[in-house]
């Protein structure tokens, strides 16, 4: 009950797609066009599903880590 009344918050949701558009400004900046449009399809749907967008947003951690994790192992 306490955690939908937090993810269905004005704040929380405000909070997730300001930084889903921001991963989206992120990889248009990187040329990854097709993830930036997917991007902000998701933060145009975030909005209603909070979740969704801090879900993404997990992914793309995890993606992310390992593939730093996979750079600093082939440099050694």
């Amino acid at each position: 009950m306490v955690l939908k009344r937090l993810l269905g918050s004005k704040a929380t949701r405000s909070l997730t797609v300001v930084s889903v558009a921001l991963e989206a400004k992120r990889a248009f900046e990187r040329g990854n066009r097709l993830r930036a449009v997917a991007f902000l399809g998701l933060a145009a749907v975030a909005w209603k599903w909070a979740m969704l967008g801090l879900l993404a947003q997990g992914v793309v951690g995890v993606v992310r880590r390992g593939r730093d994790d996979g750079a600093n192992q082939s440099a050694l």
